[in-house]
């Protein structure tokens, strides 16, 4: 973390990656102080970084008791799932359309599943989860829409809670994941005939991440 930032900077990255890695999970209630003392500062920067937080919905302030971490209710669980469904099935409608657009697109995930391994291997949750949504974040890349991606960017701090949530308790499950992208891939790299089966795909295997 770059010393030379502003402290409430500071104090907003590591609250965030920490709720966002499942350090601090949902429900937790924490201090200004913890946040404080681990990166040497005062509680005024500390306070101004909860209250961005707060505002984006990750906490909840408690007057003279701290912050208590907001977690992801199944509803918004379940409207995230299905905007992703939506956005990055288009995205490979659109590559189908556009067929000269899916090299570049596969060298893309491909490069990214060779690091969504390695985290695999070595059992970093936290990690592959954020390997995770780059992988479908470049999905929707690869499709060229503007306009969903702006939109796709949105979801990613939900999705990567969600990625931890969801994966943390089944360890064991990460390379069987990584199969699940390489089918995925492999329905891309036939878009031009194939996009229609994507979204079922998808969907089969966000049910088996997120709706067990």
């Amino acid at each position: 973390m770059n010393a030379l930032k502003p402290a409430a900077d500071r104090a907003y990255e590591l609250t965030k990656e920490l709720v966002l890695t499942g350090e601090l999970p949902g429900g937790h209630l924490f201090s200004e102080g913890e946040i404080a003392q681990r990166l040497g500062v005062s509680r005024t920067p500390v306070r101004e970084a909860f209250l961005r937080l707060q505002v984006e919905g990750l906490l909840n302030l408690i007057p003279k008791r701290g912050a208590i971490v907001v977690p992801i209710t199944p509803g918004e669980a379940e409207d995230v799932l299905e905007a992703r469904e939506a956005v990055e099935s288009a995205a490979v409608q659109r590559l189908g359309r556009r067929p000269e657009l899916i090299p570049a697109a596969l060298e893309q995930l491909r490069a990214v599943l060779v690091v969504q391994r390695q985290h695999a291997e070595a059992g970093d949750v936290p990690a592959f989860a954020e390997a995770d949504a780059l992988f479908h974040r470049t999905i929707v890349e690869a499709g060229g829409n503007a306009l969903l991606l702006s939109f796709y960017t949105t979801l990613a701090d939900r999705q990567r809670r969600m990625n931890v949530h969801a994966l943390a308790p089944i360890p064991a499950r990460l390379p069987q994941v990584v199969g699940e992208h390489e089918d995925l891939l492999n329905i891309i790299a036939e878009a031009e005939t194939k996009a229609d089966t994507f979204a079922p795909a998808l969907r089969a295997h966000l049910d088996s991440v997120h709706r067990r």
